[in-house]
């Protein structure tokens, strides 16, 4: 039988190897802080999509030179450029224009306005914060102001976005951080004659840094006056997309209404249940575990946060009242051990996802994966 000494020379070996990597990656990092001192001296935008896939592409085919494999080669050179960025979102920002701008984030102090009003400042932009308790500082600030963003919930913008009438310069361009965009931004349009946009910045304030989280960006009037904060937008690593206020809508009804609801309905069966998540967690497959996960970080976050969002809109809420009617019929394939319907409803189901199940079969199995591996 081997005895584990055997492998000493080997074992010291790795650890030595181990220590090089470590040593390369400090170095690569100096040279990182580098390019980011660059990027800021010529306002250049941290993340630059095409430069990563060129990178990518050429690692992989010098890993597989190395006999080394390039899925596992890539994803190790994608979580050193995400340190990179992350490493620069700690420091200073390149700013899109030549002066610094005046912005103002009603309901700065919340989640959201704290983190832009954060990675503003660090691009050189003045800030403001007005809430609850200092709404009297709104009539010394609103002259030099170049942009006010409203971003507190869901149930207070048109409220809020209805006080700020009249009250802005009408050379300010008003904006709204939140997650329905027809209504906010026709109450915009109707409280202010200046520059308006519609935003929906597509993450949560719990994020790490800007690079890679997109922006949904919706025309109210004047939009010329706004580019300067797509650019700015672009220059903290985020991805920007223009979209149809009613569509986006339509699509946040389900991507975010259904989505909460249905989350809500599974911890809310397991309390009933009496199914604890710790326990359940031993008896779980990859797949199980990682919706479990996407559950539960759904109850570790405000209840008024999300009841805001489920209940959003007319539309949000009908869309629920037909998803519960469709449940219903589906129940009668439960109740009367309908195999075959359940067969022959799930084949339907499969041919109109169509080469999207394909698509979601390989992403999510990498995203099992990694979890198993990290955490399992």
């Amino acid at each position: 039988m081997s005895n584990n000494s055997d492998l000493s020379s080997q074992r010291d070996q790795i650890d030595k190897i181990d220590q090089q990597i470590l040593d390369l990656l400090k170095e690569r990092n100096k040279v990182s802080r580098e390019v980011i001192e660059y990027k800021i001296d010529n306002q250049l935008p941290v993340f630059v999509a095409e430069r990563e896939e060129q990178k990518s592409i050429k690692f992989r085919s010098m890993a597989e030179a190395r006999d080394l494999d390039p899925d596992w080669a890539e994803d190790f050179l994608r979580m050193i450029m995400s340190a990179s960025r992350a490493t620069q979102s700690t420091h200073t920002f390149p700013r899109a224009t030549p002066e610094p701008k005046h912005i103002l984030f009603v309901g700065g102090e919340g989640g959201m306005g704290s983190l832009y009003r954060k990675v503003a400042d660090q691009s050189g932009h003045h800030t403001y914060s007005i809430d609850r308790g200092n709404w009297f500082e709104l009539e010394e600030i609103a002259p030099k102001l170049d942009l006010a963003i409203v971003t507190v919930p869901i149930n207070l913008t048109i409220s809020v976005i209805e006080r700020l009438s009249n009250k802005l310069d009408e050379n300010t361009i008003l904006a709204d951080f939140t997650s329905n965009k027809a209504e906010p931004l026709q109450a915009m349009l109707d409280s202010h004659q200046g520059p308006v946009i519609g935003l929906h910045p597509m993450h949560g304030p719990d994020v790490p840094n800007l690079s890679k989280q997109l922006m949904v960006v919706c025309e109210g009037r004047d939009p010329e006056a706004s580019e300067w904060f797509r650019e700015q937008c672009k220059l903290w690593g985020m991805r920007v997309i223009e979209a149809d206020p009613e569509n986006h809508d339509h699509v946040m009804n389900l991507v975010q209404g259904l989505r909460h609801f249905v989350a809500l309905l599974h911890g809310s069966f397991m309390k009933e249940y009496d199914l604890d998540p710790h326990q359940m967690l031993d008896y779980s497959s990859p797949v199980y575990r990682a919706e479990l996960m996407m559950t539960g970080r759904i109850f570790a976050q405000d209840a008024e946060l999300y009841a805001d969002i489920v209940f959003a809109n007319k539309e949000r809420r009908e869309l629920l009242v037909s998803f519960f009617k469709h449940h219903e019929r589906l129940i009668s394939m439960v109740e009367n051990d309908d195999k075959k319907g359940f067969v022959k409803e799930f084949e339907a189901v499969t041919d109109f996802f169509g080469r999207f199940a394909t698509q979601a079969l390989k992403e999510s199995g990498y995203l099992i994966n990694r979890l198993a591996d990290r955490f399992s």
